[in-house]
């Protein structure tokens, strides 16, 4: 007999990647769960949900309009022909428990949940919470924390139990490739000099993008050799850059060779970004999005610089001398770069879709695990 888990996030990779990996925690510690996504037309899950192992619902679902309130009718019919659309496959197939991941596509399917009495957990990824994990914390029996940092912004319930489980990400191989095959295989050196990983998230970043050109105009300080991604919209603009010591991909997929090979990373300052340099113990220098909800991606980067994992640069502020000072003055500082490679695997949890999947089968009592 099945036992049913909904997924209920999305609208970027960040609310639904993290679901897909505790899914698949899930299914390997009791296959007679069925993972189930909830989730919005226009989000992301509506390219990669079906792509997926998993069965799904998507909703006309549509964010609050805060910039152009005239337009939230679509939010409040949306949220009505989505209540609807729940009944029905509630009807069909009631879950035990239901998992928010945030995001917009969250929200009903939590709501829905509370008022038929179905018990709801949460995963929050960033060390802000956002609105949806903040409103259901006082409602949820757990909310998995991806920075610790993230609890003093919540109000739990009287019966909410905070764990501090890091982000659910696809963990690093064991065994983990070796960084010098990993640099052969990219074309460079087996040993020597260091290998700087450079991308922006999936869709790539123009001002990073722009910071690395200039800088590759001015040369690459010595003994760097470099793996850019530009992200597939921008990379028609940028491949001509590709040389001995340069290798320029609008896409990393898979991306652990790249990681593997890495002994710095540039990089925005999302959540799962983050989550997956610190399980692999890369040291970074940090750019965050300025126009990231609640300034989500400054307060992540900031968490990391505080533990002595990363370096945060400023877009308003990043130039070419900008960064080639900071590379620099990295790689000429090896015991630097050693001791903030120690502190982001020691902030890494490479194993947290693993735990949290332990954890949601204890507290909705589907399976007896040990913790």
């Amino acid at each position: 007999m099945t036992v049913r888990v909904v997924f209920a996030g999305g609208g970027t990779g960040g609310h639904l990647y993290p679901g897909l990996a505790i899914a698949r925690a899930l299914v390997k510690l009791a296959p007679e769960v069925e993972p189930f996504f909830v989730g919005a037309m226009r989000g992301i899950e509506r390219d990669v949900l079906h792509k997926t192992e998993f069965a799904h619902l998507l909703l006309d679902l549509h964010p609050i309009y805060r910039q152009q309130p005239w337009r939230s009718w679509r939010t409040v019919r949306g949220f009505g022909s989505a209540w609807g659309a729940l009944a029905r496959e509630n009807r069909a197939h009631k879950p035990a428990t239901v998992i928010g991941t945030g995001g917009y596509a969250s929200g009903a399917a939590l709501a829905f949940a509370v008022a038929h009495g179905i018990p709801i957990q949460l995963q929050e990824q960033n060390s802000v919470p956002g609105i949806t994990t903040r409103f259901f914390a006082r409602r949820a029996r757990a909310v998995y924390l991806g920075y610790p940092e993230a609890r003093a912004r919540l109000h739990p319930g009287a019966h909410t139990q905070l764990f501090d489980s890091g982000n659910p990400i696809e963990p690093p191989p064991v065994p983990r490739p070796s960084r010098e095959e990993t640099r052969v295989q990219w074309g460079f050196p087996a040993s020597g000099g260091h290998v700087l990983l450079a991308f922006g998230g999936s869709q790539g970043a123009r001002p990073l993008n722009d910071a690395i050109a200039s800088l590759l105009d001015a040369g690459l300080p010595p003994g760097l050799f470099l793996i850019w991604a530009t992200g597939k919209g921008w990379y028609d603009g940028y491949a001509k850059y590709e040389s001995p010591n340069v290798r320029v991909r609008p896409y990393l997929a898979p991306i652990q060779n790249a990681y593997a090979a890495a002994d710095l990373a540039l990089t925005r300052a999302g959540a799962l970004t983050v989550a997956e340099l610190c399980a692999w113990g890369i040291p970074s220098l940090l750019v965050p999005l300025p126009t990231a909800a609640a300034d989500h991606q400054r307060a992540n980067a900031r968490a990391l610089e505080a533990a002595g994992a990363a370096e945060m640069l400023e877009q308003e502020t990043l130039s070419p001398r900008l960064l080639g000072d900071a590379l620099a003055r990295l790689l000429d500082a090896p015991n630097k770069l050693a001791a903030m490679a120690e502190s982001a695997t020691l902030r890494g949890r490479p194993d947290a879709a693993e735990r949290i999947a332990r954890w949601i089968l204890t507290i909705a009592q589907l399976k007896s695990v040990d913790t």
